[in-house]
């Protein structure tokens, strides 16, 4: 089985790092995965976490696709209860107008934030009622096609600049649910699914099946489209895998308790001091993540596009070294056979 694999980029942010050096090692990391052959590159989008760097997915794009000239790049995704449809739409319109046919919009329902944050981030307005994420949904696929719906009251104001209308970004449901898998097969557009959570994997083969059975054909899509994104750590050795990834799994555990810090090096995290509930909590979302080295890697990426029945794969890779991360996605371009661009 041949996969098309691409890269999700949470910005991991080191303990003794910044921000800044997360966003600019993603910038790299992108460059390295154009030339290494993946076929996208996507950013997501978090806020209020010492943890992830990336709270602009739309700027971040901008910087990615001016540094890089044929990986397709995009979100992954615009958390849209946040903001106006309008708005996005005009966005992601500009995005395509500077690099037409290479920007991807994927979009979310969740908050990426806690509830204190998500406020905030609507204040003085009152955050967005998520029951109408169907309808923001919508409204965003129309704006970006320039189709009119009738009736509606703002149906016909136009988002600019006005790209070409084959030359539109394409726009992915994300999610990790059926919520939004019902969603993507209601209105015609692919879906991916987050199984790089390592706790939503016990359900992800059913929701595909369900987008799959549920589709119905747009004129946008004329069939169901898939990606799963999954977690890993590809290194020389299982055991060494397995011991860089103590950073990720402490830096997890931790946001799960309500604490935000960043990576901790791999010797710090492995070696601290956990209760039995903790550990038990830690290894049952390791359990999810594919790390290995190069041919359990290869396994488990070609197990885990068969379980979900597509041949599209997306990889987060979270690790406290830049090295360590660029050295993972190398090995797996290697083993999968991905094809280098000069």
């Amino acid at each position: 089985m041949k996969l098309t694999l691409s890269v999700l980029d949470q910005s991991p942010v080191r303990c003794d790092g910044t921000a800044a050096d997360a966003l600019r090692e993603t910038v790299e990391l992108a460059k390295a995965a154009e030339r290494l052959g993946y076929a996208r590159y996507w950013v997501s989008e978090h806020h209020n976490t010492a943890g992830f760097a990336g709270t602009a997915p739309e700027i971040l794009v901008g910087q990615i696709a001016a540094a890089t000239r044929q990986i397709r790049v995009g979100s992954g995704g615009v958390m849209l209860t946040h903001y106006s449809s309008f708005k996005v739409a005009e966005q992601f319109r500009i995005l395509t107008a500077f690099y037409p046919g290479r920007i991807d919009l994927g979009i979310g329902r969740a908050p990426g934030s806690d509830p204190r944050t998500a406020a905030a981030l609507a204040f003085p307005k009152q955050p967005s009622d998520v029951e109408m994420f169907p309808r923001q949904v919508l409204d965003l696929v129309n704006y970006i096609h320039g189709i009119v719906e009738e009736g509606h009251p703002y149906g016909k104001i136009r988002p600019q600049p006005g790209p070409p209308p084959d030359d539109v970004p394409d726009i992915w449901l994300l999610g990790s649910s059926d919520y939004s898998a019902r969603l993507a097969a209601r209105l015609g557009l692919p879906f991916a699914f987050a199984d790089f959570f390592g706790t939503t994997h016990h359900v992800g083969p059913a929701v595909a099946r369900v987008y799959r059975d549920e589709f119905q054909p747009s004129q946008f899509l004329s069939e169901p489209k898939l990606n799963v994104t999954v977690q890993l750590i590809c290194a020389e050795t299982e055991e060494r895998a397995r011991f860089l990834g103590a950073s990720r799994n402490l830096s997890k555990l931790s946001a799960m308790m309500g604490q935000r810090t960043g990576l901790l090096p791999p010797d710090e995290a492995a070696a601290y001091p956990l209760s039995e509930q903790q550990r038990y909590v830690m290894e049952s979302f390791i359990a999810g993540y594919l790390d290995g080295d190069p041919q359990q890697v290869r396994e488990n990426l070609l197990q885990a596009a068969e379980e979900y029945g597509t041949t599209d794969v997306s990889i987060v890779t979270n690790a406290y070294s830049f090295e360590v991360r660029l050295r993972s996605y190398e090995l797996v371009a290697d083993v999968m056979g991905l094809e280098p661009r000069p």
